[in-house]
């Protein structure tokens, strides 16, 4: 076994509670300067990519190079897990990464309050906390009156276990549409894959969309977000 030697700093400790501290301070604490830098067109929208490591994809490339993609085109990311320690020792868990991958206006949030573009949130056990986060972001108000409604979207680009069917599953049941990398078997059957990727939609509000390329597949997720703020009528990005 050859252990290497390089390592990596990385920032992490991000929580649905602690966000209010580091957007409002301890006297202010809100969820407002998020929500303003999406309505503003500042941001684009937020994105969780999770999930494990798979044997059948090369290494961390997967979590890393969709991670890189959502950053350039001022979409804030939210990790956990695998796709965590991936970005982590890649170095895009440090302030100064922003200035190196990412897009003008989430380079200008990161700038204000100090934070990468890419957030650990946790260990894989930890999704769940996402959806905490996305409800206190439609209870700060502006952003519609559901997770459904909000510009947002969640992948695992590697994933390989049954654990991530599940996860994925509640979070489109959230109303989040969810990106698989991977082939899934249920892609098998044309009704089954007919309502997992549309007929869910109309039902909760979420979808699931697979593609194996880390970059197509952002794209879906930046498509998705854009519909969002469309819908939502949000100005349009600010530095596009």
């Amino acid at each position: 076994m050859v252990i290497p030697k390089e390592n990596e700093d990385l920032i992490a400790g991000f929580t649905a509670e602690s966000v209010f501290n580091f957007l409002g301070g301890k006297y202010r604490a809100t969820y407002r300067p998020l929500n303003d830098a999406i309505i503003a067109g500042r941001l684009r929208g937020a994105a969780g990519v999770v999930g494990c490591n798979n044997p059948n994809v090369k290494h961390n490339y997967a979590h890393i190079e969709m991670a890189k993609e959502l950053i350039k085109n001022d979409v804030l990311v939210v990790v956990t897990g695998c796709s965590a320690i991936a970005d982590a020792e890649a170095g895009l868990l440090q302030p100064e990464t922003a200035f190196k991958y990412a897009g003008k206006g989430l380079q200008e949030i990161c700038e204000a309050v100090g934070i990468p573009p890419i957030l650990h949130v946790g260990s894989c056990v930890d999704n769940s906390r996402i959806l905490i986060t996305l409800t206190n972001v439609v209870n700060e108000g502006g952003l519609g009156e559901d997770i459904s409604d909000l510009p947002v979207a969640g992948a695992a680009p590697e994933w390989m276990s049954e654990k991530a069917i599940s996860i994925g599953f509640y979070f489109v049941a959230s109303g989040v549409f969810t990106v698989f990398g991977t082939p899934h078997p249920i892609l098998g059957s044309k009704n089954v894959t007919d309502l997992v990727c549309g007929g869910l939609e109309e039902m909760v509000g979420g979808k699931f969309a697979f593609e194996s390329d880390p970059i197509k597949a952002a794209h879906l997720m930046i498509e998705h977000m854009n519909k969002k703020r469309q819908a939502l009528k949000l100005k349009p990005m600010m530095y596009e």
